[in-house]
């Protein structure tokens, strides 16, 4: 029977429409690329499902859950008394012993009002009981993407990871729910119910619940393939998300290029994705409440036909079998709940595989175990025969040596590509080398904590981020606390104070997502005003005035002027007008560090760097 039941579900059922296997297009993601053969049913019961993964997050809220199943039991227990009563009703009402019918009924109420009370303690519980868990959850995943590297966000798609953190979690806690509040109450009504009956009548239930096994087997098939197409689904409504993401953060240059039918048309090809996968689940329920409801119906059958021999024989009264009737009729509430539930259980299998996924990842820059924290530094920075590469088959840094004395301004000057970034990129550990020391103060950086590392380093980037929320809070941006009196402070040293001031609600003004209702040059300067609180010993400024026009950029030269002051800083520049004053240039190509020198020493050398500067200003 085991080997059998999937053909004889495919025969029962209708075959579903080939219109929406056909493929639209090219897929371009690799977990669109799911195959639907039915070998992978098979396979799928070879592997461990993800669930006992959630243990750590139920037990954390086991006493509710013991006070909610106290409630079950009651709610339970309740089940075939209430049948037992019913069947003493129509017994009396039939004999027509109206006093008698009174008093039951008044103690069918009391029974009935138990065990709603049972039922009301048990969901009100659980449902406290499964947001907690969902709510650590949510967090526990959070607090582990903010541990992954920078290399894993380059990549990664942030509608889909905003679609686990959202839905999938959501999902996984009504999962917890109706574990709890629906399916262990449905089964534990099928066992009492059921030994009840067989108390009754072992020859009548045993003769009706023959074909059961079939039923369990039967709901199971469905259950599997639910998991294959809920899978799917979710993995295309996440692409789905991926998408708006990206075109909304992007609509200006969606507008820009008059390309909005173009991402029409992709949103529509996504969209019709996902509508197909939705209908593959949809089509599956439909065949299988039909394929259940006739062996629900079959079953009925046999209980009338043996519960009627049974009477004729004088094995069973006729209130017995009233009794036993409204037993089988309680049944089916479970029945029904249990199915249910097994395929909600199986669609939130792919949002529990799809957090579980993240947690499997390791961060790519990791602590050591005995790592110190950082002290105070003096800002000397040594690179050892430093290399680098994203894949191994094309290096980025090839042996990098170079030393930056505390207080020294470097600049580090050379075409696109030359490893400008990615050499101030290992600085914070934002990646590790593949070989090669970072050294601070004469401690490797690997052997320290992240977090007294980064503290010790700030960076003014070329394009500035800022976040929802208050102009103060985007200033002091990871601190708790708002010391307005050195927020205020770091903005006048980052000639921010005064454009703040005019805003009606000063630095309470809200920014909005990005900062797009303030100017560049009042970003850039919010960024300096943000390194200027963190107060670095190093600092890093990536190309922080290139965008700017003269006169934010006068500004915001002034600004950095005044943040660089005796810290050791390095200033990744292509625009060599603005590197002029520093103590030294670093010409980097390919990976190498061809040149170090100042200004008028590299000139003077007429070599790499003088032919960068000859080239910049005749252009």
């Amino acid at each position: 029977m085991v080997w059998t039941l999937p053909h004889i579900a495919a025969a029962i059922a209708p075959t579903v429409p080939t219109d929406i296997d056909r493929p639209l297009g090219p897929q371009r993601h690799p977990h669109n690329l799911i195959a639907w053969e039915s070998s992978l049913w098979s396979d799928r019961l070879a592997q461990r499902s993800n669930y006992w993964k959630l243990a750590p997050y139920v037990k954390q809220q086991w006493h509710t859950i013991v006070y909610a199943l106290l409630c079950t039991l009651v709610f339970t227990a309740f089940w075939p008394v209430l049948a037992w009563l019913a069947g003493r009703m129509l017994s009396l009402l039939v004999q027509g012993r109206v006093v008698a019918l009174a008093q039951t009924a008044a103690l069918t109420i009391g029974g009935f009002v138990i065990h709603k009370l049972g039922q009301y303690g048990q969901d009100s519980l659980m449902s406290k009981a499964a947001l907690a868990a969902a709510f650590h959850l949510r967090v526990a995943t959070y607090t582990h993407l903010q541990k992954l590297s920078l290399a894993y966000f380059e990549k990664a798609q942030t509608g889909d990871l905003a679609y686990r953190l959202t839905e999938d979690v959501d999902r996984i806690g009504e999962v917890i729910k109706k574990l709890f509040q629906d399916f262990i109450p449905s089964m534990l009504q099928l066992i009492v119910v059921l030994i009840y009956m067989l108390w009754l009548n072992w020859q009548l239930t045993i003769a009706t619940f023959v074909l059961v096994p079939v039923l369990a087997l039967l709901v199971g098939w469905f259950g599997e393939r639910m998991l294959d197409y809920s899978r799917r689904s979710q993995n295309l409504v996440s692409d789905l998300s991926a998408q708006l993401t990206e075109v909304f953060s992007g609509i200006r240059l969606v507008q820009a290029f008059a390309a909005e039918d173009y991402a029409i048309a992709r949103f529509t090809e996504e969209a019709e994705r996902n509508r197909r996968a939705k209908y593959r689940a949809a089509w599956l329920l439909a065949v299988q409440y039909p394929v259940v409801g006739l062996l629900y119906a079959g079953i009925v059958l046999c209980l009338f036909l043996v519960g009627s021999w049974q009477i004729a024989i004088d094995n069973l009264t006729g209130e017995a079998f009233a009794s036993y009737v409204t037993a089988g009729l309680l049944l089916i509430d479970p029945i029904t709940h249990t199915t249910e539930n097994y395929n909600l259980f199986k669609e939130a299998e792919a949002s529990v595989d799809r957090i579980f996924e993240l947690f499997a990842i390791a961060p790519a820059v990791q602590e050591m175990p005995d790592a110190t924290v950082l002290p105070p530094v003096t800002g000397k920075v040594e690179y050892r025969r430093v290399q680098f590469h994203y894949t191994a088959d094309q290096p980025v840094l090839r042996g990098v040596d170079m030393v930056a004395l505390p207080g020294e301004k470097i600049a580090l000057v050379g075409s696109s590509g030359a490893g400008k970034s990615t050499l101030m990129n290992l600085l914070p550990r934002f990646y590790d080398p593949q070989d090669g020391q970072i050294l601070i103060d004469g401690m490797d950086i690997r052997t320290v904590t992240l977090k007294s590392l980064r503290r010790q380093i700030g960076i003014v980037p070329q394009e500035t981020i800022l976040f929802s929320g208050s102009i103060a809070q985007n200033i002091a941006f990871g601190q708790h606390d708002l010391d307005m009196a050195a927020i205020e402070a770091a903005a006048k040293v980052a000639n921010a104070h005064d454009f703040i001031s005019q805003f009606s609600q000063g630095y309470h003004t809200w920014v909005g997502e990005r900062g797009v209702n303030l100017s560049g040059g009042q970003r850039q300067r919010l960024a300096i005003a943000r390194a200027v609180l963190l107060n670095p010993r190093i600092l890093i400024l990536d190309e922080a005035t290139s965008a700017l026009d003269s006169e934010s950029e006068k500004l915001v030269q002034e600004a950095l002027e005044r943040l660089m002051g005796d810290r050791t800083v390095f200033i990744i520049a292509h625009r060599l007008a603005t590197i002029r004053s520093a103590d030294r240039i670093v010409v980097i190509e390919q990976g190498r560090v061809v040149e170090s020198g100042t200004h008028e020493e590299l000139l003077a050398k007429g070599d790499r760097y003088a032919h960068l500067h000859a080239q910049q200003f005749r252009e």
